[in-house]
């Protein structure tokens, strides 16, 4: 270890030019910022997210209803620009208190139905659908389970070793070597768990692969945080399967596009009203 030592101060403090790459978009307090109001579409639900892997996680599952042919499950979709602050909104606020993207409004309820954090929008659309949750109780139950596994590991991979790895200021030997060895055991259980199931839940694609999909098959198949070298993603075999099994689904890849503003022009879908923004 080479890493200057740090005293913590006896009270914690706010040092907002501390927090590296995406020290603008956190802060240590609730509420709106500023008054935002959100647009509303002609859709029945409402979605305000961005591409990142929460937000995937649901335009993923939005897509896979309408490639079913629901068509109660169009939607209008918002990029919500983190780096402009759109989040501390008092529009998006009131969707969602956390401000962190995405956030769902359901129009077709008196009084317009919030649902805020990607796990919860996952499972209200299944629920409201009765589509892509097991109806079978034990299978139900493993749903759920793989379901808030990703909830829990994401700070993992994301806050934690993503930040370290990739975004933060400086790089801290103590920091990257903790996350780094949970983020393997994380692939390791899913690479363990995938030898013998082809989704999460056996033979039946669900929510919880939808989830789990956004973020590890981002980083076994997109080298996200520039890190497939280093964590050697490349030995998770059955998670690759996985991975690229879900990807090549019509619905994963249009919802991949949604709220993109970054990437190739042909890869972007700012904004989605329709089955036309895809052409």
């Amino acid at each position: 270890m080479t890493d200057a030592a740090y005293t913590p101060p006896t009270v914690w403090t706010w040092d907002q030019d501390s927090g590296g790459r995406f020290a603008n978009i956190n802060r240590p307090i609730a509420g709106a910022t500023h008054e935002q109001e959100l647009p509303v579409g002609e859709h029945p639900i409402q979605l305000h997210s961005l591409a990142t892997p929460n937000g995937v996680k649901v335009t993923i599952m939005l897509e896979e209803l309408l490639e079913l042919g629901i068509k109660d499950a169009e939607y209008d979709a918002y990029t919500v620009n983190i780096g402009e602050g759109n989040q501390f909104g008092s529009g998006f606020v009131a969707i969602n208190p956390n401000s962190k993207i995405p956030a769902l409004a359901d129009q077709s309820t008196s009084p317009p139905t919030r649902v805020f954090e990607s796990g919860a929008i996952l499972l209200y659309l299944a629920e409201k659908f009765s589509l892509f949750v097991p109806s079978d109780p034990s299978q139900r139950a493993e749903c759920m389970s793989w379901l808030f596994w990703q909830m829990g590991s994401a700070p993992y991979l994301g806050g934690g070793f993503g930040h370290f790895y990739a975004y933060a200021p400086e790089k801290i030997e103590y920091c990257i070597n903790r996350y780094a060895m949970e983020v393997k055991r994380l692939l390791d259980v899913l690479d363990q768990h995938l030898a013998n199931n082809t989704y999460l839940c056996g033979e039946e694609y669900t929510i919880a692969d939808m989830a789990n999909y956004a973020w590890w098959g981002a980083l076994v198949l997109h080298n996200i945080y520039d890190a497939a070298v280093f964590l050697d993603v490349k030995s998770y075999t059955h998670v690759t399967r996985w991975a690229e099994a879900i990807e090549a689904r019509p619905a994963v890849q249009r919802g991949r596009r949604v709220n993109r503003p970054w990437g190739p022009e042909e890869t972007r879908v700012i904004e989605r009203h329709s089955a036309k923004d895809f052409e």
